[in-house]
C-alpha cells in the first residue's frame, strides 16, 4: 500500500506549494472518519484555486481518497467546525511528507489552540446556539414537537462545544465524551433528552429552561470576540460593516439573530441614523459600555 500511495503523491512533493502530506488509514469497517475509504491522503498546499479538491482512486479493492486543501480552507474549517473530521486527520494521521516542519508546527498549534482562534470559534458556536435555541423555542410554542426536539438537540451540541472550547480544546467528533469530563451538568442535560422517560413535551419544557440559562451564563464568553470588534471604533456599526469584519460565513449567517439577542439583553444599543427617506432610519449598533462594564465588575 505504501508503494501505491507513493505513486499518487510523489509528484506533489517536488512542488514548492506542497507544505505537507498526511495519510489516514481506516481503523475498521465501521469507521466513518475516512468516509468509509481505506486510506485518505490529506495534501496541504498554499493558497490555491479551488481551495479544496478531491480525487478518488481504487486499487485491488482498496479505496483511496485524496484531499488537496489550501491552508486558508483548513483554517476556515477549524474556525467554523464545519469539517470536524479534518481535526482527526491532522492530529492522528501519519505524516509522510513535511516541508520545513510545517505539519509538525501545525499540530503544535492545534494542541495549543491560540487564544484568538478560541475567541472566534466561541463566537461562531454561540451564534449557532442562539439560532438553534430560538428556532426550537418558536417551534415548541407552535406545537411542532419533533422539529423543536431536533433544534434543541443541536442547541445542546453547540452549548457542549462552547464548554470544550472554553477549556482550551478543539471540539472533535466525540464532543460528548469530552463534555462528560469537563462539564458533566451539560452532559446530563443531553442524556436526559435522549434517554429520559418523560414525554417529549415535558423534556422540551425542561430543556428550554436549561438552554436559556446556558445562554445567559455563556453570553460574555460567546460574545467576547464581537464585543472586542465593536469597541474598535466609537461610531456605530452597520450590519454590513460587522459582517465584512468577521469575514467568516458560518459566523455571519447567524450574526443578525445574535445581535438581536444582545440588544434584548442590553449589551448592544441600536442607533438610528437618518436616511433620505422620510421617517426611515439606518439601524446601527454600538456596545452598551455601561452594561458591559457593569458585568465586568
Amino acid at each position: 500500500m505504501d508503494d501505491l500511495l507513493r505513486q499518487l503523491y510523489q509528484d506533489r512533493t517536488s512542488a514548492e506549494y506542497t507544505l505537507g502530506i498526511i495519510a489516514v488509514n481506516s481503523r475498521n469497517k465501521l469507521d466513518s472518519t475516512t468516509d468509509y475509504f481505506d486510506v485518505v491522503l490529506l495534501i496541504i498546499v498554499e493558497d490555491s484555486t479551488p481551495p479544496w479538491e478531491v480525487k478518488h482512486y481504487t486499487y485491488n479493492e482498496q479505496k483511496i481518497a485524496m484531499h488537496i486543501v489550501s491552508t486558508n480552507q483548513l483554517y476556515n474549517w477549524l474556525l467554523t467546525s464545519s469539517n470536524r473530521k479534518v481535526v482527526d486527520w491532522l492530529m492522528n494521521g501519519r505524516v509522510i511528507f513535511d516541508r520545513n516542519e510545517y505539519t509538525v508546527n501545525f499540530r503544535k498549534q492545534l494542541l495549543e489552540f491560540p487564544a484568538e482562534e478560541r475567541r472566534i470559534r466561541t463566537g461562531v458556536e454561540f451564534a449557532k446556539l442562539i439560532r438553534r435555541f430560538t428556532d426550537g423555542k418558536a417551534l415548541f410554542h407552535q406545537g411542532h414537537m419533533l422539529d423543536a426536539y431536533n433544534q434543541i438537540v443541536h442547541a445542546l451540541h453547540h452549548l457542549a462545544r462552547l464548554s470544550v472550547i472554553e477549556h482550551g480544546f478543539y471540539p472533535e467528533v466525540t464532543v460528548w465524551e469530552q463534555v462528560k469530563n469537563i462539564e458533566p451538568e451539560i452532559y446530563k442535560l443531553y442524556a436526559e433528552l435522549v434517554k429520559g422517560n418523560e414525554s417529549i413535551e415535558k423534556k422540551l419544557e425542561l430543556l428550554l429552561i436549561a438552554n436559556e440559562f446556558g445562554l445567559m451564563t455563556k453570553t460574555k464568553l460567546g460574545s467576547a470576540h464581537l464585543f472586542d470588534l465593536l469597541k474598535t471604533k466609537e461610531a456605530p456599526w452597520s450590519i454590513e460593516e460587522i459582517k465584512q469584519q468577521l469575514s467568516i460565513n458560518d459566523y455571519s449567517l447567524d450574526l443578525t439573530i445574535m445581535l438581536e439577542y444582545l440588544v434584548e439583553k442590553g449589551y448592544v444599543d441600536v442607533i438610528k441614523e437618518e436616511t433620505k427617506g422620510k421617517e426611515i432610519f439606518h439601524r446601527k449598533y454600538m456596545l452598551n459600555q455601561h452594561d458591559y462594564n457593569k458585568e465586568e465588575k
